[in-house]
């Protein structure tokens, strides 16, 4: 039977991808999106597992698939067509390989599409490789590709207005970081929002030069110099600015990180800290210890400890941070801010002799500060600091890496924590659904591993639409996933045997220590977060 002269409902119904109730909930929607073709709609209502109807889709019509997402898009695609003949022909250039591109489009059978972008590849001496995906996938993901920013700034003639207005867009867009990148023919400028980029303006390339000047002059960087170098703004009232510079093969790439002054500190639990507040307590009201929190750069270390720190901070007890910068002021704390001058190692050695009780050091980069730290632990002390890991049990070997002993580390280090920054679901445009078979399996094989059950009663998730409050991308604000590793007495014992990391998670398993990912499924089944999202930031299946 040829299946492409049947009706696709039909034939997906035949091969039980579908029921017949699912056709017809899916003509009802059609009726308020007539636009909207079938495959399209059942994708957006969730009535199938999408994977499983793709497929059947690609055998129908005889056609590669895909499931587009963002990171999917290998290539700036507006090296091959632009933004608005995507849009108008429904269709994503994702890929290149062996002189052929990968072609997401919307519509297969709209041949006149087809050809327009097969055209435009050829006239590049390119090859079009087709795939179908569905439409509202291949919207959303043109849309973050775009952003939702408005590049006013991308028409003048000014070049002081231009960069401000560049750095205030940041600001009001809630950006993290803005990256001005030279390529060949212009200057993109990129931000990064809740730990996605967008892109918002691609400048000519003959007001690079000016751009880059004009930042390099705000953040008192050497104009001539080509080499790496760091600078700050300190123009804005309400930020501090941190600015880097690298060349690369078009031109130095410059990187702006925006840091809000004088935000108010947030409270630890509305970060998503696991427990109550005895749990709090045990994890950071120590004395005579050290505390790591740990996770790569950009998940929000700094943040917890701020609301650690705004937890302990009382009349009674001197606290003294040593940061870089300082980027939240606390009233009730002595706060130190490094500078070219001074490091880390310097400030630790003086603030030892100013009598504090708890101190906070930002980071913990090498052996000599470790070493102080951990001396500072041991006499009387209580310490707060960061490491770059990617759990709270690799704290240990982070430690033993910069040359700390295991004694040093089993007698002084009371808590290790590790955390990841989760994207939240945007509540304006989210759909309730219920969970799919595949994801309970997902979330029960992986608690089993850690020894923890989920009860899925009365628990939903949501499908993340996009709305004009999340800029189309489904999600707004973040949250942070986290685990806790108490050093107990067994783990002491361990670490002084200079066991491995392998043998004390499994006896960190044995009691309360979970990973990661179990909090974050917790908060997957509070509807905080998806499945989907967690998987992306930490790969669990």
């Amino acid at each position: 039977m040829d299946t492409r002269k049947q009706p696709i409902g039909i034939e997906l119904v035949r091969r039980g991808v579908i029921t017949q109730e699912d056709i017809e909930t899916a003509i009802d929607y059609q009726k308020s999106n007539p636009s909207r073709k079938l495959g399209d709609i059942l994708h957006i209502l969730n009535l199938c597992d999408s994977g499983a109807l793709i497929a059947a889709m690609g055998e129908i019509l005889n056609e590669k698939v895909i499931l587009i997402e963002r990171r999917d898009v290998k290539i700036n695609i507006e090296d091959y067509i632009s933004l608005d003949v995507a849009k108008q022909n429904k269709a994503i250039p994702f890929e290149i390989a062996d002189g052929k591109v990968k072609v997401c489009f919307a519509d297969t059978t709209n041949r006149k599409s087809i050809e327009v972008i097969r055209l435009l590849l050829l006239n590049k001496g390119l090859v079009m490789e087709k795939y179908i995906g569905f439409e509202s996938d291949i919207e959303k993901v043109l849309k973050s590709l775009e952003g939702t920013i408005t590049d006013n700034f991308n028409t003048s003639n000014d070049i002081t207005g231009l960069v401000d207005s560049i750095i205030k867009t940041g600001m009001n867009k809630r950006a993290s970081d803005i990256h001005l990148e030279p390529m060949e023919n212009e200057l993109r400028i990129r931000y990064r929002i809740e730990g996605e980029f967008f892109t918002t303006a691609h400048n000519p390339k003959d007001k690079q030069a000016q751009i880059i000047g004009r930042l390099k002059a705000i953040s008192n960087m050497f104009q001539e110099k080509q080499e790496s170098q760091d600078g700050r703004i300190i123009m804005y009232s309400d930020y501090n600015i941190r600015v880097s510079s690298q060349k690369n093969v078009y031109g130095e790439k410059l990187v702006l990180r925006l840091l809000k002054k004088n935000e108010d500190v947030q409270d630890i639990f509305a970060l998503g800290f696991p427990g109550d507040e005895q749990t709090l307590k045990h994890s950071f009201d120590k004395r005579n210890s050290i505390t790591i929190i740990a996770a790569p750069t950009g998940e929000g270390k700094t943040t917890t400890l701020y609301s650690v720190i705004d937890f302990l901070n009382r009349p009674e007890i001197n606290i003294t941070t040593i940061e870089d910068p300082v980027e939240i002021r606390i009233e009730g704390l002595n706060q130190i801010e490094i500078d070219a001058k001074t490091s880390f190692l310097d400030s630790l050695r003086t603030v030892l002799r100013q009598d504090p009780d708890v101190i906070l050091v930002g980071e913990i980069r090498d052996k000599e500060t470790a070493e102080i730290a951990m001396q500072a632990g041991q006499t009387g002390h209580y310490v707060l600091s960061t490491i770059h890991t990617i759990d709270a049990i690799e704290v240990i070997t982070r430690l033993r890496k910069m040359g700390v002993s295991n004694y040093d580390i089993s007698s002084t280090l009371a808590t290790a924590v590790s955390q990841r920054l989760v994207r939240k679901i945007c509540p304006h445009c989210a759909r309730e659904r219920e969970f799919t078979k595949e994801e309970m399996d997902i979330i029960n094989q992986i608690g089993e591993k850690s020894g923890v059950s989920f009860d899925f009663t009365g628990k939903k998730t949501y499908d993340t639409i996009g709305c004009s409050q999340c800029n189309q991308t489904g999600f707004l604000g973040r949250i942070a996933v986290f685990e806790i590793l108490p050093i107990d007495d067994k783990i002491k014992e361990l670490i002084t045997e200079d066991a491995s990391t392998i043998k004390i998670r499994e006896v960190a398993l044995e009691g309360s220590y979970k990973p990661l990912v179990i909090d974050g499924l917790k908060k997957v089944l509070n509807g905080v977060t998806t499945l989907k999202e967690l998987n992306n930031k930490l790969v669990i299946y």
